[in-house]
């Protein structure tokens, strides 16, 4: 009993450890959200709409490339070793930010940090599968994702404390700075923790692997564990892997256009026009700067409990879908309603009060559904052969689009206005919404092979059907 509690006890350590990356990840992607409303004044960045825009969304351009590279250099270097790097690039680039002395240097230390983003959404949830034990992996794994939302609410707390402490303009440069100590943390954690079982397997180290093994399994364990490791790392070897010459194949590129499809519509719902943005919304809509910094924290709570309500109650009871669907309809009626009272109500005193409702409701339905069910579909849809392939494209593609919803947000809002801007988004949840009506297959309660099947023989169906329908 006492070993037990211990290994879970080294799982739990281990795990927080490598989710400092993740962390990161929130807090760096969040810290903008406040800190935008200091270096935009004169003397400090002096931002226009669009070099605002750019400051915020080109942590995501890099974080599309950190995404598409990470996978392979892990596969290459081992989990533990890429990570550890991750944390000097978060370090190094966190200084930059912090220090930067104009638009072009804050904008290329955004990008460098976005490589780090995006390798750490890779990396850290492959780390942490790969060294849960199997009847807790899921729990484990969605550690990611809490941690995520966590580093946001982090980031919101801090800008409302420093803002309205200190208040003077140079501030964000504090508000950045601040990551650079979860990065410190993460380096050194990373030297007491073990490389994970598989990666040691596939790499021809099984006496380290079933070492590792003990720490987390029962003894009893261990070595049945390493056996099964090794059969799936042998299986793997035999396994021709998808590439991009497969998209010549119809349903494989049929599929991999769905999960590209999935990608974009999650994030042309509007999320990071809310994360990011937040304060600003909040000041246009009547709120001073301290008390839009302070109000921005309920966005940060409403994202982690939604989170917490998703991995707890609704992950498995419901499918994925209906899920989808219902998120969309949210959002989509969320973002209506604040067009319409920033059109009807602007220049009140409830305005900003009603602005700071709905966008906690936005989020209550954007993290309770689309933000953890997109990823879930997404590693659902793609057979192992295609899984590489297919995530990576689609991740890419989600990085992206969030990197221009991210870079037009500030024109759109100069251009159109508060009301105008929700609109848009609004609109942009309804084609949502159709796409995941006509395209998103439900993944619930299938085998992957199943998937498989259904895309490969999709137009055999759908000949099937238009004969049905004639006769």
């Amino acid at each position: 009993m006492e070993q037990s509690l211990h290994k879970r006890k080294f799982l739990k350590k281990i795990s927080i450890i490598a989710t400092f990356g993740s962390l990161l990840f929130g807090y760096d992607t969040g810290v903008i959200n406040g800190a935008l409303t200091f270096m935009t004044r004169k003397d400090q960045l002096n931002l226009n709409a669009f070099s605002e825009g750019l400051v915020a969304s080109a942590i995501t351009l890099g974080a599309a490339i950190g995404a598409v590279f990470g996978g392979r250099l892990s596969d290459k270097y081992g989990r533990k070793k890429v990570i550890k790097f991750l944390a000097i690039v978060f370090f190094v680039a966190t200084l930059g930010c912090s220090l930067a002395p104009n638009a072009y240097v804050m904008i290329a230390c955004r990008f460098i940090l976005g490589t780090a983003v995006g390798g750490a959404s890779v990396i850290v949830p492959t780390f942490l599968a790969e060294m849960a034990p199997t009847n807790i992996r899921g729990s484990v794994v969605s550690q990611d994702q809490i941690m995520i939302v966590t580093g946001q609410l982090l980031a919101y707390i801090f800008n409302a404390i420093l803002g309205n402490i200190f208040g003077n303009p140079g501030i964000w440069r504090y508000m950045i700075a601040l990551a650079s100590i979860p990065a410190v943390i993460l380096w050194f954690g990373m030297l007491v923790v073990p490389e994970t079982p598989r990666w040691l397997a596939a790499n021809g180290k099984a006496s380290k692997a079933l070492e590792v093994l003990k720490q987390i399994h029962e003894e009893s364990n261990a070595e049945s564990e390493l056996n099964s490791i090794q059969a799936n790392i042998e299986g793997e070897k035999n396994l021709n892997n998808a590439t991009l010459k497969d998209l010549s194949v119809l349903w494989i590129r049929r599929l991999v256009l769905i999960g590209i499809g999935i990608g974009i519509i999650q994030q042309i719902a509007g999320i990071n026009i809310i994360m990011w943005y937040g304060t600003t919304i909040l000041e246009q809509s009547g709120f001073g700067v301290k008390a839009a910094l302070i109000a921005n924290i309920a966005n940060g709570v409403t994202a982690v409990a939604a989170s917490f309500v998703y991995m707890k109650f609704l992950a498995n009871k419901f499918n994925r879908r209906t899920m989808l669907m219902v998120g969309f309809v949210g959002t989509s009626l969320t973002m209506l309603a604040m067009s319409i009272i920033t059109f009807q109500l602007s220049g009140t005193l409830i305005l900003p009060y009603l602005v700071v409702a709905l966008t906690v409701i936005f989020l209550a339905f954007f993290q309770g559904t689309l933000g953890p069910v997109v990823w879930l579909v997404l590693s659902e849809i793609f057979p192992l052969r295609l899984r590489g392939l297919g995530i990576g494209i689609s991740a890419f593609f989600l990085w992206i689009a969030n990197f221009f919803v991210g870079l037009l947000f500030p024109t759109l809002l100069k251009t159109f206005g508060l009301s105008g801007a929700f609109i848009i988004f609004a609109i942009l949840g309804v084609v949502a919404l159709m796409y995941t009506y006509k395209f998103v297959p439900e993944t619930r309660g299938k085998s992957l092979e199943e998937i498989e099947e259904s895309f490969r023989n999709y137009k055999v169906k759908q000949k099937n059907i238009k004969t049905s329908l004639k006769d």
